[in-house]
This record gives C-alpha cells, structure tokens and sequence, in this order.
C-alpha cells in the first residue's frame, strides 16, 4: 500500500519534471500557439479532475444527509476559493505575458517571481493528492487505488506542459538550460513533499474529507479561472485553446472512469 501511495504522490512531479526538460531538446521558446494548446490541454484536466475526481466523491461521501448533501462540497468548495484567493494577494507573482507582478510588493528578480506562479498554482494540485491518497490510506469513503492513480495521471499530464511553460522561458531570458530545468522542475517540488506530510495525518482529514476533496476542486478551479483560461485566451484570437481544453476534459473524464 505505501508503496502505490509513493507512486501516486511521485507521478505529478516526474510529469513536471519530464516536461521541465524540454529545454534540453527545444532551441527555441514555446510559440504562442504551442503555448494556447498546452495551456487549454492543462484547464481542461483540471476542471475534469475537479468534478470527477474531487466534487462527485465528496457528494457521495456526504449522501447520509440527503437534501443537504450538498452542503460540505459547497462549503469546501468556497473555502479552496478562497484561500487560493488570499495566497494570490499576498504572495509576490508574476504570471506569464503579464508586466506587473501581483500579491504584496516584492524585488525579487522577474524569474524567481513567475517560479512562485506556477508554484501557487502547484499547491491546489497537491491538496487533491493528498486527500485522494489519504482517504485511500485510511480506507475512508469509496476511495479506490484505480481512481487516487487516475487522478495522479491526469494531473502529471497536465504538469508536463507547465514544466515546459516556465524552464523554456527561463532559458529565453538568459538562465542556462541547467538552471531552467532545476527552476522548472523545483516548481512542483510543492506537490509530493506537502502531500508526504498531509497522508501521515490521515487520521485527522477522513473525518472532514467531503470538505478537504471540495476544497481541493476550489483550488483548482480558482487557478483555471484567474490564470490559465486568461492566459489561453491572450493575442490573437484562436479555437486552438477551447479545443484542447475540451481534449484534457475528455482525457481526464475517462481516465478517472476507466481506472476508478
């Protein structure tokens, strides 16, 4: 068992790390277009995993209250929106295209602050494997080996072409390929070291875990809204981004069903 939870927790970041290590094949910074594909293939995993894997699941964790079932996934849900709402304002970002950095005032360099993006969008990620894999520990819920691993997939899937997103532009600005790789791939070190520390309190999160899985889909969803879903959209206009946001859909929808 604790060795499938090792896999799981490990498999988002070798998809971050793997996709950190384009720059070691691409002489050149990803294209706006490669940018919209990559950009919409990643919300659309997210927004499938959000529901499938996170929202559903805690609803049906919390059928025994019948007309209120609903109620813990609101509230999880709203509280993820938040608290990535309050980490935004006061963490020092820089999100790709943008000229002004975000959060409270900051003079770190323009590289170590677009790190800290995609690192902020990283944890939500991390929360949903913790809870997935710590419901699967304690042997809570109807949490299945299939579904925690599908979930893990889905979002190594969609690490990969974050990871490409911030080492590529590192080495456009100067950094040595080395370094963008290191930069890029520390960006999902978030992932498997805080989901680590959250599964050996288990104990303490089956309790809530209706709240935990939809506070996880908040997260998520906060970070597609405010920065994924502008950033596939910016320049000029293209199909190319909804297209690919309904590809990860699809993808992310029958993995969670196939394997869970």
């Amino acid at each position: 068992m604790w060795l499938n939870i090792f896999e799981g927790l490990m498999i988002p970041f070798a998809g971050t790390v793997l996709g950190s290590a384009c720059v070691f094949f691409m002489k050149k910074e990803l294209g706006r277009n490669m940018q919209r594909v990559l950009t919409g293939f990643a919300s659309g995993v997210m927004v499938a995993a959000s529901i499938w894997s996170l929202i559903i699941p805690a609803m049906e964790l919390s059928a025994d209250k019948g007309k209120l079932s609903f109620l813990p996934s609101v509230i999880g849900f709203w509280l993820g929106i938040l608290f990535l709402l309050l980490l935004d304002s006061v963490i020092p970002h820089l999100h790709l295209y943008a000229e002004k950095a975000e959060g409270v005032k900051s003079k770190a360099a323009k590289t170590t602050m677009m790190l800290l993006a995609v690192t902020l969008h990283n944890i939500p990620e991390g929360m949903a494997v913790v809870v997935i894999y710590a419901g699967l520990l304690s042997g809570g819920g109807n949490i299945t080996a299939g579904g925690a691993l599908a979930l893990s997939l889905g979002i190594a899937i969609q690490n990969f072409p974050e990871g490409a997103i911030i080492s590529m532009p590192l080495h456009a600005e100067g950094k040595s390929k080395f370094r963008s790789f290191a930069g890029g791939a520390l960006s999902g070190a978030v992932e498997p070291l805080g989901a680590l520390l959250t599964v050996l309190a288990s104990g303490l999160i089956v309790p809530a875990m209706p709240y935990f899985l939809s506070f996880a889909a908040g997260a998520m969803i906060y970070v597609v809204v405010e920065e994924l879903i502008p950033e596939m959209s910016q320049g000029e206009h293209s199909n190319t981004g909804v297209v690919m946001f309904a590809l990860g859909f699809t993808v992310m929808m029958a993995l969670d069903v196939a394997l869970g």
